[in-house]
């Protein structure tokens, strides 16, 4: 028995009348082998070859049929029908072949025509019709001889689907089988990673063909058929080769979410590139849907996930010597959630130290155990420069970025709770200290000019001393001055690696400690105070520095300063 070895009679009904006859492939010639690799000589024929899965394209509303023939009774028959991204409607039905035109090649045409209308007139007799979006099989063992034809409509949507017909389905076997437990199994799962495993296709294990397994992943839901998934993505869009054994990795972290442009795939699958109005369409890059092929190891690790997110997954054996694919049971999984940052509680007037590694965050907390009109965040950043955000019962009332010493002065809310969330810099660690107080008269950390650089004059430089200045504020504060010599070598680089600011007075040797003095002055613009530091060595390089400390004993340091005395005087 031979699917599509069509007599004269169904070559005029299914070719235009007055072309030269042309001999359709079947499977008992060798012209079949060489055609069937050529996908485009059944795009656009309502033939359905033996053996082969063809792809092709509905316009919505309008439906299509496709016709072969069965010529012995009791023959074996599969028909496979792919939706891919909408459900279908179709149906199989067959009816009996009337006799071959007597006389064939006479030239007579009238009794042609005559049996042409009699099978596009009847109606036939239905085996099967199934409407939805599943991949759903005819099967049957012992098919009568006849014209089959299959109907198929979309009345959602312009639409892919794949059919694919064979008379021997026992030997062909182009999908790989499913094992008895088609299930994908989640064994593993954390915060950003989901660990999936799954029983091998006897495919591969038993019979010893090809199988490599493919893995979607998105956010929306799960998918029948590879195709849909195909559909959905672009089909310029290629499968991953498979990563080395023992290596899992993450789709997301490739250029077009895991996939290298080859446009060789759709080729190869004969898959239709065609939009509703015939144009190529150009692939869109999908943030939410994912694909990668494995190999054939079936477990794998997905990584890079957002957490608390809720993922499907979905696993695809692909028969890589006939490219066709079986779907297994797909699941879904919730990433677990971030874990919670401890949040740090704030005592009012109390100075609290905070550490938040590079570019990370901690939370503080503070909550007034009495009302208040106002209420006071001083923030004191040791190193880089780090953001700030506070909010009062949710609402966002300050987001700033703070480098030295600021102060903020908030309006108060009775009952109020305050969140305060630090963010730290993407140079390295931070380092800072904050105070929260609702009595307005309480300042811990001492005032600063805008401008705290020491400014040596050249001009004052001897053998054995330099003269620096600095500037001051209103308020009354002590200043202590440390000098310590170092390599004439050393430079900004090493300088700025010391720049800790909240390093106070009380980690230097008593050795390097120069003198301290009380200086303020109600004029801001004379606020500026010089001082002449002797007994150095000529030649001799030294790092000066100056501490300000407050009413509250919190020092902060000025940015410090190289100096070089003269080596000839």
């Amino acid at each position: 028995m031979r699917l599509l070895r069509c007599p004269l009679l169904l070559l005029l009904l299914l070719l235009p009348l007055g072309s030269r006859p042309q001999k359709l492939p079947t499977r008992d010639e060798e012209l079949f082998q060489m055609q069937i690799r050529d996908k485009a000589f059944f795009h656009d024929s309502s033939v359905i070859p033996d053996g082969a899965e063809i792809s092709s394209y509905l316009f919505r509303d309008t439906p299509k049929r496709y016709f072969f023939v069965v010529e012995e009774d009791n023959t074996p028959l599969a028909v496979t029908v792919t939706p891919c991204d909408a459900p279908l409607e179709w149906k199989l039905s067959v009816q009996e072949l009337p006799e071959e035109a007597s006389g064939e090649g006479s030239g007579d045409p009238e009794p042609l025509e005559q049996q042409k209308q009699q099978i596009t007139n009847e109606e036939g007799t239905e085996l099967f019709s199934y409407k939805g979006n599943d991949v759903e099989y005819f099967v049957s063992s012992s098919s009568p001889s006849g014209l089959y034809q299959l109907d198929l409509l979309s009345t959602e949507k312009d639409t892919h689907f794949k059919v694919y017909a064979t008379t021997t389905p026992e030997s062909d076997q182009p999908y790989p089988e499913l094992p008895y437990d088609p299930r994908i199994d989640v064994t593993s799962l954390g915060r950003t990673t989901v660990t999936l495993a799954w029983k091998p296709s006897p495919t591969a294990s038993l019979l010893r063909q090809p199988i490599q397994y493919c893995i979607v992943i998105n956010k929306e839901h799960n998918f029948k058929s590879l195709c849909a998934v195909e559909a959905k993505l672009s089909s310029d869009d290629a499968f991953m080769m498979a990563p080395k054994p023992g290596l899992d990795f993450s789709p997301f972290d490739f250029a077009h979410f895991g996939f290298p442009a080859d446009n060789n795939y759709g080729k190869e699958r004969g898959f239709l590139k065609s939009s509703k109005f015939g144009r190529q369409t150009s692939p869109k890059l999908r943030v939410d849907l994912h694909r990668v092929c494995i190999g054939n190891k079936n477990i794998f690790t997905v990584s890079d996930l957002k957490p608390d997110t809720q993922y499907y997954f979905d696993m695809f054996a692909v028969n890589t010597n006939t490219n066709m694919s079986t779907a297994y049971v797909g699941t879904f999984a919730r990433t677990k959630e971030e874990a919670k940052q401890k949040t740090i509680e704030l005592k009012d007037g109390k100075v609290t130290d905070v550490f938040i590694k590079r570019k990370g965050a901690k939370f503080l907390r503070f909550a007034p155990v009495s009302s208040h009109q106002k209420v006071t965040f001083s923030i004191h950043s040791c190193l880089d420069a780090v953001q700030v955000q506070v909010r009062r019962d949710g609402k966002l009332l300050l987001s700033q970025s703070v480098e030295g010493v600021r102060q903020f002065q908030l309006r108060g809310k009775a009952k109020a709770k305050y969140l305060i969330r630090l963010k730290g810099s993407k140079k390295g660690a931070s380092m800072l200290k904050i105070l929260a107080t609702t009595r307005l008269n309480k300042q811990s950390f001492p005032s600063l000019p805008e401008d705290t650089r020491i400014k040596a004059f050249d001009k004052l430089r001897t053998c054995s001393s330099v003269t620096v200045a600095w500037l001051g504020t209103q308020e009354r504060n002590k200043f202590c001055i440390y000098k310590r010599e170092v390599d004439d070598n050393y430079n900004e680089e090493q300088k700025k690696r010391e720049q800790n600011q909240c390093l106070g007075p009380d980690t230097r040797k008593k050795s390097e400690k120069v003198l301290c003095k009380y200086f303020h002055s109600q004029n801001i613009q004379k606020a500026v105070t010089t001082e002449t530091i002797r007994g150095l060595q000529p030649g001799k390089s030294y790092l000066l520095d100056v501490y300000v400390i407050g009413h509250g004993g919190h020092s902060v340091k000025y940015q410090s300063k190289l100096v070089k005395t003269r080596k000839f005087c």
